[in-house]
């Protein structure tokens, strides 16, 4: 699982088409050329990287493209039938982890997503 605060630090991280300038851009794009894991998203977790990046000024065009890739690549895990509108976006995420094992939430608000909460929680840099 890929926290928005990891999707955003790595999209600002590209700097061209081949080089990465922090961890997160590295993650992204290892993800993208190698496939080293499993994207896990929901459509709440998805409607929320649209969000996060259009408010921060993404260019529209970018932000589509990053979305319909996540469309095409992602892993879509449906919960609706597990979680809770009052649940907030973390409570949702954790109940998505643990529901397909996830091996890892790479995140850069690891207070958020302390290890003991059942995924792995990593520092994406």
């Amino acid at each position: 699982m890929i926290d928005t605060s990891v999707l955003v630090a790595g999209v600002a991280g590209f700097k061209s088409l081949r080089a990465v300038e922090n961890p997160s851009a590295s993650l992204l794009r290892d993800w993208l050329e190698d496939g080293t894991f499993t994207w896990l998203v929901t459509e709440d977790i998805v409607s929320e990287y649209r969000g996060v990046l259009t408010r921060l000024g993404v260019r529209r065009n970018l932000v589509g493209e990053i979305i319909n890739l996540l469309r095409e690549e992602a892993e879509f895990v449906d919960v609706r039938g597990e979680s809770d509108v009052s649940q907030s976006q973390r409570q949702r995420i954790l109940r998505m982890c643990r529901a397909r094992r996830a091996a890892f939430i790479a995140t850069l608000n690891r207070k958020d997503f302390p290890k003991r909460v059942g995924c792995q929680s990593d520092l994406a840099g």
